[in-house]
């Protein structure tokens, strides 16, 4: 899993509420068995037309949000079914932060468990951001991990909480194998008295 200490990236807004893991990722596109091909089926049904062109009228199809690393959504977001393909999916559209006031609870693990940041901000602070992110383009924020901030050069600075554990196995790269990992020695002690004594 990469590292995330820190991000500066144009902000992509998704100005809507409840958007659950089927909108996220439709079922359709679950068969995969590899973590990876899911990115362009990523809001499939609000980002294409019928025919399979992008729908202009989607406010992520537009220029000015291209090469955008940080997401900023409306309340409830990931909510629905458990599937781990949704934060797969936002990560292969180049996603490594989302912002919102609030997210279901599955997926916001299932975040952190791939390396993508879920950011809880305040109603008004994300209403800022939202708004500045659709007024200009090219509008950007930093969120950094470690100071637990975000911050924007138009004088935003928001404070959010982090889960202590989550936030050092994100600033180091681990996921639960990788965190399992660095425990190798202390298992293998454990088995060679395990064996001795049974």
């Amino acid at each position: 899993m990469e590292k995330f200490t820190k991000l500066t990236s144009i902000v992509a807004p998704l100005d809507r509420a409840n958007v659950d893991t089927d909108q996220i990722i439709p079922k359709q596109f679950l068969k995969r068995i590899e973590r990876t091909g899911f990115g362009e089926f990523a809001f499939f049904d609000w980002r294409y037309l019928e025919d399979g062109v992008p729908n202009p009228d989607f406010i992520l199809n537009e220029d000015r949000y291209a090469g955008a690393n940080i997401l900023v959504g409306g309340r409830n977001f990931g909510s629905g079914s458990s599937r781990e393909h949704a934060p797969w999916a936002l990560m292969e559209m180049g996603f490594k932060a989302i912002i919102a006031t609030s997210f279901a609870d599955i997926f916001r693990n299932n975040c952190m468990q791939n390396g993508l940041l879920p950011v809880i901000l305040s109603e008004s602070e994300v209403d800022t951001i939202m708004a500045r992110a659709l007024r200009g383009s090219g509008y950007k924020v930093t969120v950094d991990l470690e100071s637990q901030t975000v911050t924007d050069d138009q004088g935003l600075s928001a404070k959010f909480d982090v889960d202590p554990f989550r936030k050092n196995s994100l600033l180091e790269g681990l996921d639960d194998v990788g965190i399992t990992l660095t425990l190798g020695e202390a298992i293998d002690s454990f088995e060679e008295k395990r064996t001795a004594r049974w």
